[in-house]
């Protein structure tokens, strides 16, 4: 395992983050505490320090066990959590961005990480109702109390971070220094503005789903699953073509198809600063994702899957490649550091 700076800040996590989506059983599926400790002792002998989590993870228990787990060294860890989504379906003011819901969010996590303080605090998803200096200035708050040491937000478009970001530099508030998206060979939308944004600024990007919610390991082809939960799962026809190439290449390189579509994605630093967020149900498949440190696709690999996806970038991206009617025949002879779309 080796770390990264997480984003432009001085902070030193594992170039890969254990996600605890999956820690308890509260959802009606997920790991049981005895499982969860073993993908956590598993994440921590590899050398893993980048923990994530949620205030609404498996209605709280996630965040218990990870409190519970990390009680031997504490500041050893680097937590992530994040508020948002709602605590209570009842209550108008228990999710959203507000500085309301933040506030008891916040002191909520504290209490079950067993921590006076969260190492990066994400707003988990856009509201589209609270004013972005709420937010910005409600963290901020929040930061100079030392209840927070970083900032950063999830699943959110890419001119509100970079609103938001602006804005605090400005007001001489906390800037976000990472990022949380969905990513992977076959969801690949976040390449067009999100992660290009991201190398500008300096963001960190931590990346959920980079096996699209297991589709990407070909269960979901196999018309003889184990696992009767998956008979009525229907994928696209790309999808199912794009899976058939990662077959094909985990046969090649020895692997399993997991650890093709995850070193995929690890393997996209040109775009951004990229760390996977592992989560999974079982020791076993977390230890298979932890296999991909000692190995890499080769660049004749990484094409043969990135042309399976068909993936385009369209409108800007491509109106923007016809530079003659910027620079005329000069494009190919000016050294541009600057690009960042491709």
């Amino acid at each position: 395992m080796r770390y990264k700076l997480l984003g432009k800040s001085g902070l030193r996590v594992s170039e890969l983050a254990l996600g605890t989506m999956t820690f308890g059983e509260d959802w009606g599926w997920g790991a049981s505490k005895e499982e969860s400790l073993l993908q956590f002792n598993s994440f921590r002998e590899a050398g893993g320090n980048f923990i994530d989590t949620a205030v609404n993870y498996t209605n709280g228990t996630s965040e218990t066990f990870v409190g519970e787990f990390i009680q031997d060294n504490r500041d050893q860890y680097v937590v992530a959590t994040k508020y948002s989504l709602s605590r209570n379906w009842d209550d108008p003011n228990a999710g959203g961005n507000a500085r309301k819901n933040m506030v008891v969010s916040l002191e909520t996590s504290l209490k079950r990480l067993r921590s006076e303080y969260i190492d990066l605090y994400y707003l988990h998803m856009w509201d589209g109702m609270t004013p972005i200096e709420e937010v910005m200035r409600a963290l901020d708050d929040m930061v100079r109390a030392g209840k927070i040491l970083y900032i950063g937000i999830s699943d959110s478009p890419a001119w509100l971070v970079s609103r938001a970001n602006m804005l605090a530099e400005l007001r001489g508030w906390s800037q976000f220094v990472s990022l949380q998206v969905p990513y992977a060979l076959n969801w690949r939308d976040v390449e067009r503005d999100l992660l290009p944004m991201a190398r500008i600024l300096d963001l960190a990007v931590t990346v959920w789903g980079i096996l699209d919610g297991g589709i990407l390991t070909g269960k979901y082809n196999n018309e003889n699953q184990e696992d009767k939960r998956f008979n009525d799962v229907k994928i696209s026809e790309i999808d199912a073509k794009i899976v058939q190439v990662v077959q094909k290449v985990a046969i090649e390189c020895g692997k399993s198809s997991a650890q093709v579509a995850a070193n995929y994605i690890r393997q996209q630093q040109h775009k951004a600063q990229i760390i996977p967020v592992l989560g999974a149900r079982s020791n076993q498949h977390l230890l298979d994702n932890l296999a991909i440190l000692d190995w890499e696709l080769t660049p004749e690999q990484l094409k043969q899957l990135e042309d399976a996806t068909q993936f385009k970038l369209g409108f800007p991206h491509g109106f923007l490649d016809e530079n003659k009617y910027i620079f005329g025949n000069t494009y190919n002879l000016i050294d541009n550091h600057h690009r960042y779309w491709k």
